[in-house]
């Protein structure tokens, strides 16, 4: 794969800072490869992958959910909509006992129920590496150090949330919220996890659970 110019480098890889509540903002910065921090980043994309396992429906469970906004399947019947349904935020399926799980259920939910988008894949091959680099973020108290480290095209990063329920049920409803737009720095999180040069996404964890990144490919 080429690697993107610098222009688009930036936008690659984005965090959504926030303190011990899992909410609220932080540094907006600049950056090359690594991405920068911003309470409401932005990011963009590359290409998208091949190989993991595939999974049918949304997230967890095929049926899926309505929750607060979401439609029934039957409404997705015409194929994906072209926004997302304003307010969506569907409460999290039960945990499943694995968070770097219940974190890829989450994405897939919010993309099924919010705006009939298919699933990604569970990349599960890099889980591994996604955690360890997660802790050596966290370690560095630097989101996006390690980005490219696990091979990912697009990274998202919640630093600092607290729990992993903090990150499945806050930060990512915080990252779908964004919504559609040209602004990389104000929409980058969403554009990530609906990019559909992107097919599967690997989530990770520090050991402690507080921060996590989601690498896309």
């Amino acid at each position: 794969m080429v690697r993107p110019s610098a222009l688009i480098t930036f936008t690659i890889a984005l965090s959504i800072g926030c303190g011990d509540s899992g909410s609220g903002g932080s540094d907006s910065g600049g950056g090359s490869a690594g991405g920068s921090n911003a309470g409401a980043g932005g990011g963009g994309g590359a290409t998208g992958g091949s190989d993991s396992n595939t999974v049918g429906g949304s997230g967890g469970d095929a049926d899926g959910g309505n929750g607060v906004g979401g439609f029934p399947m039957a409404a997705c019947d015409s194929g994906p909509l072209a926004a997302p349904i304003p307010g969506c935020a569907p409460a999290p399926y039960p945990s499943s006992g694995d968070i770097n799980k219940d974190c890829f259920d989450r994405i897939n939910q919010l993309r099924w129920e919010c705006q009939c988008l298919p699933p990604l894949e569970r990349w599960t091959k890099s889980e591994t590496c996604v955690d360890e680099q997660a802790g050596n973020d966290e370690a560095s108290g630097a989101a996006h150090a390690n980005f490219g480290d696990c091979g990912e095209f697009g990274q998202n990063s919640c630093p600092g949330y607290g729990s992993p329920e903090a990150v499945i049920g806050t930060c990512l409803q915080q990252m779908w919220d964004e919504g559609p737009g040209d602004d990389f720095e104000t929409h980058g999180h969403y554009i990530n996890m609906t990019n559909p040069d992107y097919s599967k996404v690997a989530c990770g964890f520090s050991e402690d659970g507080t921060w996590s990144n989601q690498d896309f490919q």
